[in-house]
């Protein structure tokens, strides 16, 4: 039964929602598996794609820009998607997830034994931008276990980083 107050009106479509709000400028995204059993070449190979990046707890791990030492406290697998300006998650989550298996019982086997999520970065120019993610893109999260973290961060990105 259709809601009388809404009989005869047409969902907004995806232009009209973003039109009314200034787009975020920039998003990066990374899918992250991570444990302190997970060993990265199971992964990989349930995956079938190689990680950006992955470590075994225990590994020694340097800083990229400090260049110190310290011991990974637990297993990570890490992709990351391209980083897209103005910002464009869909996008982004299509790219890493089209790399992987679409086999839902490898991602549930996965889930139910490790911590996954889809870390994203937002940076924006303004205090009040936004975006929004498609029902198919949140159904294809939702579907393999993968949680969705935000860092939204406001300013020039020089400020940003260095404040982290």
């Amino acid at each position: 039964m259709k809601c009388q107050a809404y009989a005869g009106v047409a969902p907004l479509s995806s232009t009209i929602r973003h039109q009314r709000m200034a787009t975020v400028r920039r998003s990066v995204a990374t899918l992250r598996i991570a444990g302190d059993e997970l060993r990265p070449d199971l992964i990989t190979e349930a995956l079938g794609h190689e990680p950006t990046l992955a470590q075994t707890k225990g590994e020694t791990l340097v800083g990229k820009k400090t260049g110190i030492l310290r011991i990974a406290k637990f297993g990570m697998w890490r992709l990351a998607a391209s980083e897209r300006e103005p910002a464009d998650l869909d996008s982004q989550v299509a790219e890493i997830l089209s790399k992987l298996t679409s086999d839902l019982a490898v991602w549930r086997s996965i889930s139910s034994a490790y911590s996954i999520d889809l870390f994203c970065g937002l940076f924006m120019d303004q205090s009040n931008e936004g975006l929004g993610l498609s029902p198919s893109t949140l159904a294809d999260l939702g579907n393999r276990g993968i949680e969705l973290g935000l860092d939204i961060y406001s300013g020039p990105d020089e400020q940003c980083l260095a404040a982290h």
